[in-house]
């Protein structure tokens, strides 16, 4: 009987301290979040990391980095089975095709990004800014793809479910990477520091 009480005990201060840190863990991120542009979309989207995140700038960049990424490539994957639509107006036809090709455009950079950040753990002083130059620059870019897609489908002519459908998508996606680049901004100047 005194075995089973101890181990009870024993399981229960494991699971507190784990409560614990999760919990620690989770404040992090919501405090990190508020810095950006959607603190709520970036919590939502990356609460769910908070044991991988722990409580590090560069892991939590890294992560916010391969969530867009994950959003970019649904988009793009999404885009492509639209072109197969029947019914779709010519206009419609060019919009999608456009954003596909944007949106590839938008994955390789995030891709490139991801590798590159992962860089940034052995890198040092001038190294490590060139490399988050390098980030920063590509993650605007994604942003600007992100954009150019929407400007496809402007004007009253292009109303409509395929507008609607692909907004929804790149608006997410556009959201997701604007939080990626104010984290990965903030991990880059708390560095410089």
């Amino acid at each position: 009987m005194a075995k089973l009480g101890l181990s009870l005990l024993l399981l229960c201060s494991i699971l507190y301290i784990a409560a614990a840190r999760n919990s620690a863990d989770t404040s992090f991120i919501k405090a990190s979040c508020r810095i950006t542009r959607y603190p709520v979309v970036c919590f939502q989207c990356l609460s769910g990391y908070a044991s991988i995140i722990r409580q590090s700038d560069r892991q939590l960049a890294l992560t916010a980095l391969s969530v867009s990424l994950s959003r970019a490539r649904s988009a793009a994957v999404f885009s492509s089975k639209l072109t197969k639509v029947r019914g779709l107006k010519p206009r419609e036809h060019q919009a999608v095709r456009d954003c596909i090709e944007n949106m590839a455009d938008t994955v390789d950079r995030l891709s490139h990004s991801v590798q590159e950040l992962g860089h940034t753990g052995k890198a040092v002083s001038q190294d490590f800014m060139w490399h988050m130059s390098n980030v920063q620059t590509w993650v605007s870019a994604a942003l600007t793809d992100e954009n150019t897609c929407l400007d496809g489908f402007a004007g009253r002519v292009m109303e409509g479910n395929v507008k609607n459908a692909v907004r929804r998508r790149v608006v997410q996606v556009g959201q997701v990477t604007s939080n990626a680049l104010a984290l990965i901004n903030r991990f880059a100047e708390k560095q410089r520091h």
